[in-house]
C-alpha cells in the first residue's frame, strides 16, 4: 500500500516535468499522510492543457453519504480498479498523476515496525498514478479528492510489503492523463499495461527514524537515514 509520501523538489523542476505552465505554489513537504491536502496533476478537461490542483487524499465517491468514507480509499488496487464501485468511474474520466519524492513503507520485524524511506536511486522526482472525484454535500458544499493505485511489490519492495504505489514513467504521463471514452475498450488495454511493479533497480530503500510514525512531525528529519 501507500501510507505516507514526500513532496520536497523544487517548483521550477515539478513544472519541467509536468509540463505545467508554470511552477506551483507549494510548501516542502516530508509526512503527507491520509486525509490531508496533496498535490496532482490532471488534464484540463476542455482544454486538455495539464493543470496543478490540491485534493484530499482519501477518495470519496460522488454518491457517498459523506466524505467520511474516503479515509478507508487512499489506496486502489489496479488488479480491480477498473470494476470497483467506488472506483471505477473515476478510472475511465478521471485519472491523475501524484507528483512525490519518495514514500515511506514499515517492516514487520521482531521490534515492531520500521520505517523505510523508498525513492528513485537517481534523486528525482516522480508520479504516482491516481484517480480523482468531486463530491457534493446535501448542503451543496464540495469536496474534490483523490486515490493511489497500488500494484504487486517489485524485488525491492518485496521484503517491506506486498504492494507499492504504481509509479508512471515521465513517457506514459500524456498516455495516463489523456480521456477518449470513444475508444474506451482502446485505452482501457493500454492503461492496465502501465499499472505494473516500477523497475526494482531504478529504487532505492532506507531505514529511517520512528519519528515520521506520527503524521504530526514535518521536515528533513523524517527522510534522514536511521543511525543504528
Amino acid at each position: 500500500m501507500c501510507g505516507r509520501f514526500t513532496l520536497f523538489s523544487s517548483p521550477e523542476r515539478l513544472a519541467e516535468l509536468f509540463d505545467l505552465a508554470e511552477p506551483p505554489q507549494l510548501a516542502p513537504r516530508y509526512n503527507i499522510a491520509p486525509t490531508q491536502p496533496v498535490a496532482i496533476v490532471r488534464a484540463d478537461a476542455r482544454t486538455q492543457t495539464r493543470e496543478w490542483a490540491l485534493v484530499q487524499w482519501g477518495l470519496v465517491p460522488s454518491w457517498a453519504k459523506d466524505p467520511s468514507m474516503g479515509s478507508r480509499l487512499i489506496n486502489a488496487r489496479a488488479e480491480t480498479v477498473a470494476e470497483k464501485p467506488s472506483f471505477r468511474a473515476a478510472f475511465k474520466r478521471r485519472r491523475c498523476l501524484i507528483p512525490a519524492d519518495g514514500f515511506y513503507e514499515w517492516q514487520r520485524t521482531s521490534k515492531g515496525k520500521q520505517p523505510y524511506f523508498v525513492h528513485l536511486r537517481d534523486g528525482s522526482p516522480f508520479a504516482m498514478a491516481g484517480l480523482w472525484e468531486f463530491w457534493t454535500g446535501p448542503d451543496g458544499s464540495a469536496l474534490e479528492s483523490c486515490t493511489i493505485l497500488t500494484t504487486e511489490a517489485n524485488e525491492l519492495m518485496a521484503p517491506l510489503h506486498n504492494r507499492m504505489p504504481v509509479i508512471v514513467a515521465p513517457e506514459d504521463y500524456q498516455n495516463w492523463l489523456t480521456i477518449d471514452l470513444d475508444r474506451e475498450r482502446e485505452r482501457a488495454s493500454l492503461l492496465h499495461h502501465l499499472l505494473r511493479p516500477f523497475p526494482a533497480e531504478a529504487m532505492e530503500a532506507y531505514p529511517v527514524s520512528t519519528y515520521v510514525n506520527s503524521p504530526r512531525n514535518e521536515g528533513a528529519d523524517c527522510i534522514a537515514p536511521l543511525v543504528c
